[in-house]
């Protein structure tokens, strides 16, 4: 989950900021080890991979009297090969009722929280078929979300229920039936949600259709047009006023809603001015909003905040920061709402561009956390933008590499946030073309437009369309925990320099200043050199990098 890691990153920032040493440190990590679990949630199976997810229609009713939920999902697939098992993930205790297809009751077996359907109908390859599963149970609750996963039974001031789930690291399993692989998004969904005749349950795209049923229960229907993570499919239950505006973006008529507590209709509507210039920011950095056919929302939620899709889960008190504080320590952070810009920027890097495997997250939160630099820049100007993303370097812990290992839905380091986003910062430096990098942005966003990718597809898109050699910055700055160290020494009027504490071929160019002049050097692994009549050299900070000098 986003804020899964960035409170645990912050935790141990507190630990670390007191050896500064340790932002340079090859701290060697521990080979991790997989279980058999692992490889079920995050292999992109057989029983996976022969059909593709196209439209979930999704009923849920909400119990708060015993925090018990129900429901079916038909989940309709188009065949890709002929298989007849597939796998259907819940995680315990939630419990699967029965399934059906074509009328047809289906036997599965259960293996921990994956469920391998046996398919009693002829699968031909394709045609698009549906099944139906029924579910139920209590699910896990989270015990201090978002950081820890699941559902959550909270209580608003005037202690009426507000009801929501974070999942992101935990998996949409936790409390409905899907295929739980980020490989595989579903094109669509509509989402019903049946709750206390006194709530309003508000979820992602648009309202469709409320529902009287009977005395004490009432319906919200929700559709979504457009391709969604599974983790981002939230409910949102509780006693909501509704504030709406619109936006004239690059794509048209941009409809904002923002759904809060009644009580705090009125902050929000001053609050949430800050919405507009990010979404024009957003929009002149990397393109058109991607969902304006769902809409834009902010719904305030009884944790943190989350990157839902269309329906941003807001829960930042009102107040500009992370929580009231500055992760920069710049003071350029709490001139704005941390919640709304970040959060909002995953809808391009998450949401648009989603990874297909837990190990690349990094093109979520690299690009993210680099949109917040990007953000302070079009408030503040250029060096403001740049304070920034380099205030936020003293939480990077250098403790593994961003990229961990595939098919096994194992994260890497928690550097993916601000190491990753100053990775982008320095590449901004050697690109040294604004409108060709804010170009290679827009680029990002629209050849991979609604898709899921690796982390090598992002590369190669970069490499290839800003022509430069800098696969092995991507390999140093993700497949390391090492930060190159640019060596120097000067002896009778030549500079020589080289790279080390990097990988084989590091090839990295690099800003620096001679003599008060700004040069741009090619150092590699082996020394190079240039004359020079004075000693004064230093490294140009936006570059993240460290220096040594040589006697």
């Amino acid at each position: 989950s986003t804020y899964f890691c960035m409170m645990n990153f912050n935790k141990k920032i507190i630990v670390t900021t007191r050896i500064t040493v340790c932002v340079y440190v090859n701290i060697k990590a521990q080979k991790p080890v997989y279980t058999h679990a692992d490889t079920l949630k995050g292999t992109y199976s057989k029983e996976r991979s022969w059909w593709d997810l196209l439209h979930y229609n999704l009923h849920v009713t909400f119990n708060t009297e015993d925090s018990s939920i129900a429901g079916y999902n038909t989940i309709r697939y188009k065949i890709l090969k002929s298989q007849k098992v597939m796998q259907i993930d819940l995680m315990q205790p939630m419990q699967i009722d029965s399934i059906f297809q074509d009328w047809k009751k289906c036997d599965w077996r259960r293996d921990g929280n994956a469920f391998f359907v046996n398919l009693e109908s002829e699968q031909t390859v394709n045609l698009q078929k549906g099944i139906t599963v029924y579910f139920h149970g209590k699910p896990r609750v989270a015990k201090n979300p978002p950081w820890d996963g699941g559902i959550i039974w909270a209580k608003d001031k005037n202690n009426q229920p507000w009801i929501s789930i974070a999942c992101q690291g935990m998996s949409a399993g936790v409390w409905f039936p899907n295929k739980d692989h980020m490989q595989d998004e579903v094109d669509s969904c509509s989402v019903h949600f049946t709750v206390p005749r006194e709530l309003v349950a508000v979820s992602n795209g648009n309202l469709k259709m409320i529902d009287l049923k009977g005395q004490d229960q009432i319906t919200f229907s929700w559709t979504v047009l457009n391709p969604i993570n599974n983790y981002n499919i939230i409910p949102y239950i509780g006693k909501y006023a509704n504030l709406k505006d619109t936006l004239n973006g690059l794509g048209g008529t941009l409809n904002l809603n923002y759904w809060v507590l009644a009580e705090n209709a009125g902050k929000a509507q001053n609050h949430f001015l800050q919405v507009k210039p990010m979404l024009r920011c957003f929009e002149n950095w990397f393109g058109k909003y991607p969902f304006y056919e769902d809409g834009y929302k902010l719904v305030e939620a009884p944790f943190l905040g989350m990157e839902h899709q269309s329906a941003i889960a807001y829960g930042n008190d009102y107040q500009n920061g992370y929580n009231g504080k500055d992760l920069s320590n710049t003071g350029w952070g709490l001139k704005w709402d941390f919640i709304i810009v970040h959060e909002s920027g995953h809808e391009w890097f998450g949401n648009n561009i989603s990874a297909a495997d837990v190990a690349d997250n990094w093109i979520h939160e690299s690009f993210t956390a680099y949109s917040e630099n990007l953000y302070v820049e079009y408030l503040y100007g250029k060096k403001a933008g740049a304070e920034y993303v380099i205030g936020t370097r003293k939480a990077i812990l250098n403790d593994k590499p961003i990229i961990s290992d595939y098919h096994v839905n194992s994260g890497g380091s928690l550097d993916l946030y601000y190491k990753g986003s100053n990775m982008l910062h320095t590449l901004r430096q050697i690109v040294d073309n604004d409108s060709l990098w804010k170009e290679a942005l827009r680029g990002l966003n629209k050849t991979f437009w609604h898709k899921t990718v690796t982390s090598k597809q992002i590369e190669q898109y970069l490499i290839s369309f800003l022509k430069l050699d800098i696969q092995k910055m991507f390999d140093q700055y993700l497949r390391t925990n090492q930060i190159p160290v640019l060596e120097y020494k000067i002896k009778k009027n030549k500079l020589r320099f080289r790279w080390t504490n990097c990988v084989k071929g590091f090839n990295m160019p690099c800003g620096i200043t001679v003599n008060n002049v700004s040069v741009k050097i090619s150092p590699k692994t082996k020394w190079k050199k240039l004359s020079y009549t004075q000693e004064t050299i230093v490294v140009n900070e936006n570059y993240y990098v460290t220096s040594k000098k040589l006697e």
